[in-house]
């Protein structure tokens, strides 16, 4: 057996899936520098499984997200669809998977960084969805893809939550209190390169939360986000905390 055929069986291997026609799986996983560097292959690259395989994770994202969410609106399905059939979110998909060590690839995309670059591994996710549909058809594509999809799904919405911490308090705060709310600094810890700010947030010279973050930014996210988790119970007194200078 080749080279490249006992990669293609201790892939499958660590994936859990053995394709029927391995011819398949063998060109989702070869890149265009490879077939340019290595003349009379019996394949060709995976650039036409990457077409497919776009269109099919995009089916299969916005099928999970429609049963997921029937509340939803079409612009947030939209948007969070994008979030998560986007480069930067299959790049780390097919990581995880090993696809970047299972590639076939050209060397000088090998010497450039092409196994772990983003865009590289986005592409070549989608190739092997294509492949997968092909092989196997559309539920095997939705047991492969959406326990991957899941926790990508919950760190967006996270992450969403987490940025639109500070205004919705705000929100709150000026509804409710009719104050605005203000941060400070009330501790810095660690070195130059990986401080660890304590942010506390203040309405009305009371404290309502406190969060830490690697930035000041992150920490008020933080403390904006445990004062709306809190903000049914009485604040404490903000005596002795004292703003660093910014």
């Amino acid at each position: 057996m080749t080279s490249e055929g006992n990669g293609l069986v201790a892939f499958q291997k660590a994936i859990g899936i053995t394709f029927r026609d391995p011819a398949l799986l063998q060109r989702a996983l070869t890149h265009a520098s490879y077939v340019n560097e290595n003349a009379g292959l019996d394949w060709g690259d995976n650039e036409r499984l990457e077409f497919l395989g776009d269109a099919v994770g995009d089916f299969v994202a916005a099928e999970y997200l429609y049963g997921r969410f029937p509340d939803w609106q079409e612009g947030q399905l939209t948007d969070v669809r994008a979030d998560l059939v986007c480069a930067e979110t299959l790049g780390r998909l097919a990581a995880q998977v090993g696809l970047g060590r299972a590639l076939l690839l050209g060397r000088g995309e090998e010497q450039g960084g092409g196994r772990t670059r983003p865009a590289l591994l986005s592409d070549v996710f989608e190739a092997f969805v294509g492949a997968l549909y092909l092989d196997q058809g559309l539920q095997a594509v939705r047991s492969f893809l959406v326990p991957l999809l899941e926790p990508q799904l919950e760190r967006l919405l996270a992450e969403a939550l987490l940025r639109d911490a500070k205004s919705r308090l705000q929100e709150w705060s000026q509804g409710t209190l009719h104050a605005t709310p203000t941060y400070v600094t009330v501790h810095e810890a660690g070195p130059d390169h990986a401080k660890q700010f304590t942010v506390q947030v203040l309405i009305q010279g009371l404290v309502y939360g406190e969060g830490l973050g690697r930035s000041k930014q992150a920490a008020e996210q933080a403390a904006a986000t445990a004062a709306l988790e809190a903000r049914e119970v009485s604040p404490s007194t903000a005596e002795g905390a004292e703003p660093t200078e910014e």
